[in-house]
C-alpha cells in the first residue's frame, strides 16, 4: 500500500535527456497515482474539459471513433496514457506515434475557424487539463496534495508533455504560471461545445461492452437496457463532480449542493476501500507490470531520478488509431492513505 511520504518529490530533466524525453520518475507522484483505479474515475472530467475547446471538439467530432467504437477507443486511450508514465523506453516511442496520428487531423470548427490538432496552443490544452483534474479529484478520492507534491506533479506532467512532443515554451513552466494561463483559457476559449454537451448528456447512447470474457459480454448484452440508465447517470455524476468548479462553470454544467454531498460520501468510501486492495485489483495492467518490474530490478525512487534506463515492458494490444490518442484522454487520482 502506497504511503503519502513514499511519493517522490525529486525529478527534473537535464539537457541531455531532452532529445529523448524521459518518462516521469519511478516512485514519483504520477507513478503512484496514474495507474490506480481511481484514475479511471476522473478521466471523463479531463476529456470533457478537452473537448470544450472548439478546435478539439471539432477534431473529435470529425475524426474520433468514440461513437462507433467507444469501448475499443477507451481501451486504446488508457493503454496509451499508461505508456506515457509506465512505458519506460517505450514512452517516447508512444509520443512520436501519437504525433504522427494527429498530424493529419485538421478542419474547420463550429465558428468557421480552421484548426489543426498539432497547433501548439490546441495540443497543449489537451495535455494541460490533466493537472487541474488530478489536483481536484485528489481532494475527494485521496488526500490533498501537499505543496511539494503539487509542484512535483506539475514537473512530472511537463515531462509527459515532452514525451508527447510539446516544447518547453508551449506550456507554463511552473504551477504559479499555470493558473493564470488556465483561468485565461476558461475565460476566453473554453465554451459549451457540441461534444462536451454530448459527453455529459443523460441520453448518450453507448452499446454494451464488446470485450472481456464471452460469458460476461453475453450477460451485459442481455441486461444492457436495465444497466445503461444507471451507468449513464453515474458517468455524468463523476464527470461533472470531479471536474474543477471553475471549468464546470465555463462549460455550463450544473452541480448542486446535494450532488456535492453525495460525491463527498462516495470519496470517503473510495478512500477507505481502494488503498487496501491488493495490487492486482488496484492498478491497471501496464502500471501493475511496471511496478512489479521496478521491484524486481531494485529501481526505486532515489535511483530513478538519475538513470536513463527504465524497466522494459512487454506491452501487447492494438496500437492507437486516429482519434484514439491525445484528442480524448486525460488522467487522474492520488497519493493515498
Amino acid at each position: 500500500m502506497t504511503r503519502e511520504n513514499d511519493i517522490g518529490t525529486s525529478g527534473g530533466t537535464g539537457e541531455a535527456e531532452r532529445s529523448t524525453p524521459a518518462p516521469p520518475p519511478v516512485g514519483g507522484v504520477l507513478w503512484s497515482i496514474a495507474g490506480d483505479l481511481r484514475a479511471v474515475m476522473s478521466l471523463p472530467a479531463a476529456l470533457v474539459m478537452q473537448v470544450a475547446h472548439p478546435a478539439v471538439s471539432a477534431g473529435v467530432d470529425d475524426y474520433s471513433v468514440f461513437r462507433t467504437d467507444p469501448w475499443g477507443r477507451a481501451e486504446r486511450s488508457l493503454r496509451s496514457l499508461q505508456l506515457w508514465v509506465y512505458g519506460g523506453e517505450r514512452a517516447a516511442e508512444e509520443g512520436r506515434r501519437l504525433r504522427r496520428l494527429h498530424a493529419s487531423i485538421q478542419g474547420t470548427d463550429a465558428h468557421g475557424r480552421p484548426y489543426r490538432a498539432l497547433t501548439p496552443d490546441v495540443y497543449a490544452w489537451v495535455h494541460a487539463t490533466g493537472f487541474p483534474v488530478y489536483q481536484h479529484a485528489q481532494r475527494y478520492l485521496g488526500r490533498p496534495f501537499s505543496p511539494a507534491q503539487e509542484r512535483q506533479l506539475y514537473a512530472e506532467w511537463l515531462r509527459v508533455g515532452r514525451i508527447l512532443g510539446l516544447r518547453d515554451q508551449d506550456m507554463p513552466r511552473s504551477p504559479e504560471e499555470f493558473w493564470p494561463y488556465y483561468r485565461a483559457m476558461l475565460r476566453d476559449v473554453i465554451e459549451p461545445t457540441r461534444i462536451s454537451q454530448e459527453l455529459t448528456s443523460l441520453d448518450l447512447s453507448v452499446p454494451p461492452p464488446d470485450r472481456g470474457p464471452a460469458v460476461l459480454r453475453k450477460l451485459a448484452r442481455a441486461a444492457w437496457p436495465v444497466l445503461l440508465p444507471p451507468l449513464t447517470r453515474a458517468r455524468r455524476f463523476l464527470t461533472v463532480g470531479l471536474m474543477p468548479p471553475e471549468a464546470r462553470e465555463a462549460i455550463g454544467l450544473e452541480w448542486t449542493e446535494r450532488q456535492e454531498r453525495a460525491l463527498r460520501r462516495l470519496g470517503k468510501a473510495v478512500r477507505a476501500v481502494v488503498p487496501v486492495l491488493p495490487e492486482r485489483l488496484r492498478y491497471l495492467p501496464i502500471a501493475r507490470e511496471a511496478r512489479r518490474e521496478a521491484r524486481r530490478t531494485g529501481l526505486g525512487p532515489a535511483r530513478a531520478a538519475g538513470r536513463r534506463k527504465w524497466p522494459a515492458l512487454r506491452v501487447t494490444g492494438r496500437p492507437p488509431s486516429p482519434g484514439d490518442g491525445l484528442f480524448g484522454t486525460g488522467a487522474e487520482p492520488e497519493p493515498d492513505g
